[in-house]
């Protein structure tokens, strides 16, 4: 029986053709993937994805005219306007980044990314990293994320209003939503979670809605954001 699932419809942004067209191929060979839009920088992104509706995003950070970081800033706020359940309104961003631009993936996450990913992940993190996104979750299980955060984390504890107030939401939580927040900031999934804990996978997402309800947190990736600018979770931990 054919699969009747809808494709999931990826925009590439990076000012270099060479890897747009590298990635387009890659994505494309996939059954449920398709490359609906392509993009050299930012203000061209913005542009594409007014004019054509995509699932995920995957934004290069460092571009020429507009870079990655207000690119995913502006694209979401296009979204945020749109009616709820409109084509245009889930989009999601992955950022790719290298080692050495670590700060611009981390303020690309605080613009409303759902995760990063490193410009040289293996063929099928990428691949996972897409579907992953559009199903809801963020991008945070691959390793890439951690070492990021890991190498990014004294950049965190820059105090901010800001921090202060995720530092306050913090101590709000209850003592079971501590721990479920702590595994998250670790890159456990919800059934690692449940596992973990003895608890049922629909008490693990209870959990997580509440934690992110009391955070104002967007998704699972600004959650490990908060764990590390608040001190809940240590580089290499």
């Amino acid at each position: 029986m054919p699969d009747l699932s809808p494709l999931i419809r990826v925009a590439l942004v990076d000012d270099q053709q060479l890897v747009r067209s590298g990635f387009s191929m890659l994505i494309n060979s996939q059954p449920d993937l398709e490359v609906v839009a392509e993009a050299g920088n930012g203000i061209e992104a913005v542009q594409a994805l007014n004019a054509t509706a995509a699932d995920v995003v995957l934004m290069d950070v460092r571009m020429p005219g507009m870079d990655g970081i207000e690119a995913t800033r502006k694209i979401l706020e296009q979204a945020a306007t749109q009616p709820e359940g409109s084509q245009r309104a889930g989009v999601k961003i992955v950022v790719l980044t290298t080692f050495d631009l670590d700060e611009y993936a981390l303020a690309a996450i605080r613009a409303g990314a759902s995760g990063f990913l490193l410009k040289d992940a293996p063929p099928e993190e990428l691949l996972e990293a897409i579907r992953t996104v559009y199903r809801g979750d963020a991008v945070i299980a691959p390793s890439t994320t951690r070492r990021l955060l890991d190498h990014v984390a004294p950049l965190l504890r820059t105090q901010t209003p800001e921090q202060s107030g995720h530092a306050a939401a913090v101590e709000r939580l209850t003592a079971r939503e501590r721990e479920v927040f702590t595994l998250i900031a670790q890159g456990k999934s919800n059934p690692e979670i449940a596992a973990g804990l003895f608890l049922s996978e629909a008490t693990v997402k209870t959990h997580v809605g509440h934690i992110l309800a009391k955070l104002g947190a967007r998704d699972r990736v600004q959650i490990v954001v908060i764990a590390y600018e608040t001190g809940v979770v240590s580089p290499g931990l």
